[in-house]
């Protein structure tokens, strides 16, 4: 048997402009810069204020004017919305007077040549065959960000010989591979870091520390990474000088020779612009915006004075007239809702960045990370009065330029825990400490998990021992065994 139910549920649905002004609210400064250039283009009754200067005559006429009241339309095809708005929006708003305009210079770096790029250059300059050269960028084309050829030759001349329809051998892939080992960087194509290792150390010029260093890797390679030197020295039957005079050799290697060149490419693509200034002068804090990117908006005055022309012909429009006042005053609400949007954006954005100064203003004195106190979303929340969605999507993707260094403004959220005298301590502030007692540890001697347990109960942090643990991996700190030196 059918039974039909009626039910009334209340829903709260976002509008377009509604999400989008979120979305704005989310976005760094370099994707706001991208999305004001895409609406100016978009919008031809949106403007640049200083790219096209206006005289006297133009400045849009006050909102008291008259003259003006004449010629609004009874279905909202009005001027009072255009005709009252500033010549141009004051949204670029600092959270302290001060003009630090001339001190800021965000970095902008040229392109380079990618690993592989730099590799098949190198073949290009050998004198061999057209088929080995195929073969030899067949093999670049499987190393991967790191340097490391982590395919055996079995399985490239399989994928090679279907791919190519063409037959080749074990050894002549084989001889593919060591054509590109012998390519800089040392050690790229390596198939394991032992072999990476190697591959650069027999480069070097073959000293005494260089040939036990080889021996090393060669002989005794997991004693040696596990840190039982003991094991080595004795197995070896080398003087402990010599043994550290070619670990020496080693420590200077480079585990991952591709990663110099995904380094250089990462910082040439990702380009940190900072969303705040904040200046210490003299023990005062001033924080603005950065707004190098934000170019201040104005509504054109040809579209406005398109609408009044259209306005005062109201009686003997055609159909084709009616259109174009639509269209016109779409575009006057478009643009004149953007700059809007754009000044909304900018003082949350202020209002949110004064609060987290305010809360952490002692670290923002010195730069001092155990002055760091707990912050949570919440906290800000509750002094600005926005949303904790809100201040979620300010602080993602935003960052901070201070006297000592640039901080995403995640940073500053973090978790709390008590001292032992029951104050809220921030966990950064912990690990900061933690961090400061493992670069003061002797290297021969290094702190456990335990010791450090111990330590920092005895500096007021009563912290479990799988808590430091934490920590320390979060900090990204090996263990004590592998953290000794000799």
């Amino acid at each position: 048997m059918l039974k039909l139910n009626l039910q009334s549920t209340l829903q709260q649905k976002l509008s377009p402009h509604q999400i989008q002004l979120i979305r704005m609210i989310e976005d760094s400064a370099l994707v706001i810069e991208e999305k004001i250039k895409q609406e100016i283009e978009d919008n031809p009754a949106l403007e640049v204020a200083d790219e096209y200067p206006q005289d006297e005559d133009s400045v849009m006429p006050d909102s008291n004017n008259t003259d003006e009241q004449g010629y609004e339309y009874e279905d909202d095809y009005g001027l009072g919305d255009y005709k009252s708005e500033d010549d141009i929006p004051d949204y670029k708003l600092q959270l302290v007077n001060g003009n630090n305009e001339d001190k800021r210079d965000d970095s902008f770096y040229s392109t380079t040549s990618s690993l592989y790029d730099h590799l098949i250059d190198q073949l290009r300059l050998k004198a061999i065959s057209p088929e080995m050269m195929e073969l030899a960028e067949y093999v670049v084309g499987n190393v991967d960000q790191d340097g490391y050829l982590r395919r055996e030759v079995e399985a490239m001349v399989d994928d090679f010989s279907f791919q190519q329809g063409v037959q080749v051998s074990d050894e002549d892939m084989a001889e593919a591979v060591a054509l590109v080992q012998h390519l800089d960087p040392a050690g790229v194509g390596a198939t394991n870091l032992q072999e990476c290792l190697v591959m650069q150390l027999q480069r070097k010029t073959q000293t005494e520390s260089v040939t036990l260093a080889i021996n090393i890797l060669q002989n005794c390679f997991d004693e040696f990474s596990k840190r039982h030197y003991d094991k080595v020295i004795k197995y070896l039957s080398v003087t402990e000088d010599a043994f550290r005079a070619a670990v020496a050799e080693i420590v200077r290697l480079n585990p991952k020779p591709g990663a110099s060149w995904t380094d250089v490419l990462e910082e040439n693509s990702v380009q940190v612009v900072p969303d705040f200034i904040l200046e210490n002068q003299d023990g005062e804090l001033y924080l603005s915006l950065n707004n190098k990117s934000v170019p201040e908006l104005r509504i054109s005055k040809n579209y406005s004075d398109m609408l009044e022309e259209y306005s005062t012909n109201k009686n003997n429009q055609s159909s084709e007239m009616k259109d174009a006042v639509s269209f016109v005053k779409q575009k006057l609400d478009a643009a004149k809702w953007f700059i809007n949007a754009v000044k909304q954006r900018q003082e949350t954005l202020q209002r949110t960045m004064q609060a987290i100064v305010n809360r952490q203003r002692e670290f923002f004195l010195d730069g001092d990370e155990t002055k760091l106190k707990p912050m949570i979303l919440k906290n800000i929340s509750d002094d600005t009065g926005y949303d904790i969605s809100t201040i979620s999507r300010v602080s993602n993707s935003k960052f901070i330029q201070t006297n000592f260094g640039v901080y995403p403004l995640k940073f500053f959220f973090s978790e709390t825990m008590q001292n032992d005298q029951g104050e809220d301590v921030s966990t950064i502030a912990v690990k900061t400490i933690l961090q400061e007692c493992i670069n003061a540890e002797d290297k021969r001697k290094p702190l456990t998990d335990d010791q450090l347990t111990d330590i920092l109960a005895q500096k007021g942090y009563p912290i479990a021992r799988r808590t430091i643990a934490k920590y320390r991996e979060q900090l990204n700190i090996p263990v004590s065994r592998l953290r000794k030196e000799i």
